[in-house]
């Protein structure tokens, strides 16, 4: 409860596949999820989004052990929310 109740106050989560992803992801609150090159099954296979929880964004490795190229896109991600924010949209 206590998990849930500090993700409720935050603007994103950005966390690696465990139950913080899923948790976040069952209480709409807006978050990231880096996988790797071949993920878990529930995440399927070249989407971006999940469709068990609508406010979840995927970033996946563009090749085997790419961590550098899931980061980066990450990175691009961010920097894009930040510029939008600073905009007032």
């Amino acid at each position: 409860m206590d998990t849930a109740a500090i993700m409720n106050q935050l603007d994103l989560v950005i966390t690696s596949d465990t139950s913080i992803a899923h948790l976040a992801g069952a209480l709409g609150v807006c978050v990231w999820v880096p996988l790797t090159y071949v993920p878990d099954w529930r995440w399927l296979l070249e989407r971006s989004d999940s469709p068990w929880y609508p406010t979840m964004r995927l970033f996946r490795q563009p090749a085997f052990g790419d961590w550098a190229g899931v980061f980066s896109q990450v990175k691009a991600a961010l920097d894009e929310c930040l510029d939008r924010r600073k905009r007032g949209s």
